[in-house]
């Protein structure tokens, strides 16, 4: 019996076979069955959105916010920091910064907890649960701008024939002229119109987050007599904490972003507000685009600085996390 003769050089054909059916750089680029390469061609169009309408003018606000803009994009006249100066011992402007904290406080804590509430009842609930979701996910879909002008023309209008002042007579009140500024009336509005607008979405959040808690755990916390408050204390709640810094993180740039409603509900004759009525970016709006200014550099300032303090809420939140994680993890 012969044997078979080995090829010159001493090579096997295992190597050469396996060398073949190696994966080239582009097909392992392209991933088995192209999948990156179908993930990225759906990726591709968020992603260049977010560079083109956000990330380019971050950096082009950046830019301006050196230079002496106005009217211009295309500044020349180099101003170093004096615009993040101008802004910093502008009392106008550090008010505003006070509207947008006494915001935060108010409807970060409220919504969150109307969400929380939301999401535990209809997960409780046995019939109708997705009818109810849509039912509090449907105003999430509503412009900020159209939702205000309802607010200010037919629920705050302050006339005999608002909704409120109907509603307060029946009551055996007067009526409140809620948007005048008078009095506070208006932060009523203001905290009743971002509820409405956003509860829902959040909730849809904290439900995903309850679904995900194990069942078995519950059962457990059961079996050792955990009900109520107890349940909710030290069962959901830590489960629920990836979430829950989630939904606080968004809220709070949420809350730094507000400008439709006050925008639509506040300004009165040439663009006055109450007190506690400008938050920042109105404040920057009306400084940056009012008028025959038009102070772009002012504008990009104002923008880097509430980028920087939403960075140090951001971050400062994560810490406070990560601390609360610890601890129970000891």
């Amino acid at each position: 019996m012969s044997v078979p003769a080995e090829p010159r050089g001493g090579l096997t054909l295992e190597p050469l076979a396996a060398a073949r059916r190696r994966p080239t750089w582009g097909r392992r680029l392209r991933g088995r069955q192209d999948r990156h390469l179908w993930f990225g061609l759906f990726v591709l169009p968020f992603v260049a959105g977010m560079l083109v309408f956000v990330y380019v003018p971050i950096a082009w606000s950046a830019y301006l916010s050196f230079f002496d803009a106005r009217a211009t994009v295309t500044p020349t006249k180099f101003v170093g920091l004096a615009n993040y100066s101008y802004l910093l011992t502008d009392p106008e402007f550090r008010s505003s910064l006070l509207v947008f904290i006494a915001f935060a406080v108010l409807i970060v804590p409220l919504t969150y907890v109307c969400s929380l509430g939301l999401a535990l009842l209809l997960s409780g609930l046995r019939v109708a649960q997705a009818f109810f979701r849509s039912v509090f996910f449907i105003p999430t879909a509503v412009s900020y701008v159209i939702a205000a002008m309802i607010w200010r023309i037919s629920f705050f209008n302050g006339g005999r024939f608002g909704l409120v002042n109907s509603l307060l007579r029946q009551l055996g009140g007067s009526n409140i002229d809620w948007l005048g500024g008078a009095n506070y009336g208006y932060w009523v509005a203001l905290v009743s119109l971002r509820l409405w607008l956003q509860v829902g979405f959040y909730m849809i959040l904290l439900i995903a987050g309850l679904n995900r808690i194990p069942s078995e755990t519950y059962e457990a916390a059961a079996i050792d007599g955990a009900a109520g408050w107890r349940m909710l204390r030290y069962i959901t709640l830590p489960q629920l904490r990836a979430t829950t810094a989630a939904v606080l993180m968004l809220l709070l740039i949420n809350a730094f972003q507000a400008f439709d409603e006050f925008w639509n509900l506040l300004s009165g004759v040439n663009g006055t507000y109450p007190p506690y009525g400008r938050p920042p970016l109105v404040h920057l709006f009306v400084i940056s685009l009012g008028g025959s200014n038009q102070d772009l550099g002012l504008g990009g300032a104002g923008t880097m600085i509430l980028t920087a303090i939403i960075v140090v809420f951001g971050v400062a939140q994560n810490w406070f996390a990560n601390r609360g994680a610890d601890r129970e993890e000891r």
